[in-house]
């Protein structure tokens, strides 16, 4: 139930509240019409929104803990879709905004997008990576070394 509320804060602020405000503030309107981009910006966006949910839920079984930086996992997650790329959370969040940008063609929520990803890309740097290091210790280091913050590693070895 924790995971829920706190994820629900997350998305709803980060992904529904600001993008509403940057929507209403610039007269970004709905499609009238749908066709490819906006099929396709659609697409992506539920795309990212079910992997963000995947994670959630990863966190409160797996982890038995939440995303929130104050109620973390209790183990360190390494399923799911961790087993990929360490940060498929924020991904999904990165990619849910950047269809809606690509839905709506607004430039603006094309660049809330990227200021939440470099944003994130700090805060992952800055304080995820070495708080995971200091609670999981060598795990989390092995963890590293075989998986990638951002991109997945594909391989025919692995």
């Amino acid at each position: 139930m924790r995971a829920v509320t706190y994820a629900a804060i997350f998305i709803g602020l980060f992904l529904v509240f600001f993008p509403g405000q940057i929507v209403r503030q610039f007269g970004v309107i709905r499609p009238v019409e749908w066709g490819v981009p906006e099929i396709l910006g659609a697409g992506v966006a539920v795309a990212g929104g079910l992997l963000a949910l995947w994670c959630v839920l990863t966190f409160a079984v797996v982890g038995r803990g939440t995303p929130a930086p104050f109620d973390p996992p209790r183990r360190l997650v390494v399923r799911g879709p961790y087993r990929l790329v360490r940060n498929p959370m924020y991904i999904g969040a990165f990619l849910l905004l950047v269809g809606a940008a690509v839905l709506y063609r607004s430039a603006r929520l094309g660049a809330y997008a990227a200021g939440f990803l470099a944003v994130t890309h700090l805060f992952v740097v800055g304080y995820e990576e070495p708080t995971l290091t200091r609670l999981f210790g060598k795990e989390y280091d092995s963890y590293r070394a075989a998986v990638r913050r951002w991109l997945p590693r594909f391989s025919r070895a692995g």
